[in-house]
């Protein structure tokens, strides 16, 4: 991939919903790959008849910032709006109707990205953060996005690791609002129940979320459930404070899985087996724990964020993927 993919970037559209680049909060993966890939000069042509892929440089963060109504409770106009930009680029360059956008791609982290782009973006590579099997992501063609809560753009990686094994004294941690039907379950059975699962609603704000983080730092297990949607930056955040994670989705599509086993490093439990959480995790070995923390430390490197690209980084993962489902679905045509 390094040596061959060329990538196209649209610069028509206008700001801030194209070529806004928004770096902070849990959306930011859209914006930080937006920004790496509008800047990158080993990846991108100017020559669009060079290029192998197509990337649509949209952000479905600032596309509902922009323009939901909250008063219309409908996506209709935003998914107009995207339809309307496709129709632009599809009259103004030959590209698109070749294959009717299967060699285009856009990176959308919103939860809403899904039902936004299932109209004219249908056949394109999407790469979302809602990747729910139920709800039209089509495995070999879109992409898992790994989703990360930025706190510092300056600094993206602050706060990376975790304490050594012998000061992770809590076997499981979890803190959060209770959207979705999940959340509500884990704390019904765990919440205040046992002292070695420290299970918790919205904890007291602390400046730059440092109980939390300390919480994530000193636990053998983050739990990561489900929220209104499949996704949580709770599965990347694990990662980057070395805990292992727990995930809580029956219907999501870990990112990169074409390339890392998940089960080597992360622990899956089906919804309905709440209520056997903690006799789950007890009867994890500790030498399979420590395996499995280990490789942790080791995936790391492709969860993370840099100013710059680096070698195996997420940005390389994320492109990896789209790469990787484009001559998977050009070969099967």
């Amino acid at each position: 991939m390094e040596k061959t993919l060329k990538v196209y970037v649209y610069r028509e559209g206008s700001k801030p919903i194209m070529h806004s680049p928004y770096l902070l909060g849990i959306y930011a993966s859209e914006g930080w790959f937006m920004r790496l890939m509008e800047a990158n000069k080993a990846f991108v042509t100017k020559d669009a008849k060079k290029a192998h892929l197509f990337y649509l440089p949209f952000s479905s963060r600032m596309l509902e910032e922009t323009l939901y109504d909250q008063n219309s409770h409908s996506h209709r106009n935003l998914m107009q709006y995207l339809n309307n930009y496709v129709d632009m680029i599809a009259g103004k360059h030959r590209f698109w109707n070749r294959t009717e956008g299967a060699d285009h791609f856009l990176v959308a982290c919103h939860d809403w990205a899904p039902s936004e782009t299932k109209q004219r973006m249908a056949k394109c590579i999407r790469s979302l953060c809602n990747a729910d099997v139920k709800e039209g992501f089509m495995l070999g063609k879109d992409v898992s996005l790994p989703e990360t809560y930025v706190r510092n753009a300056q600094n993206p990686t602050r706060d990376l690791g975790g304490k050594p094994l012998s000061r992770r004294k809590t076997l499981a941690f979890f803190a959060g609002g209770m959207h979705g039907f999940v959340r509500p379950i884990l704390l019904q059975h765990w919440e205040n129940k046992d002292p070695d699962m420290k299970i918790f609603g919205m904890m007291p704000k602390s400046k730059g979320n440092r109980n939390y983080i300390q919480y994530m730092k000193s636990s053998r297990y983050c739990i990561c459930p489900k929220g209104y949607e499949v996704n949580s930056p709770r599965v990347v955040e694990a990662i980057v404070y070395e805990c292992v994670p727990v995930i809580i989705s029956d219907n999501f599509v870990p990112p990169f899985f074409e390339v890392l086993n998940w089960e080597s490093f992360a622990v899956f439990v089906l919804e309905k087996d709440i209520p056997n959480l903690k006799s789950i995790l007890v009867s994890i070995p500790k030498k399979r724990y420590l395996q499995m923390q280990m490789r942790v430390k080791k995936v790391q490197q492709h969860f993370l964020w840099h100013r710059s690209p680096v070698k195996y980084d997420i940005f390389h993962m994320i492109l990896h993927s789209i790469w990787y489902n484009r001559v998977f679905t050009a070969r099967t045509r």
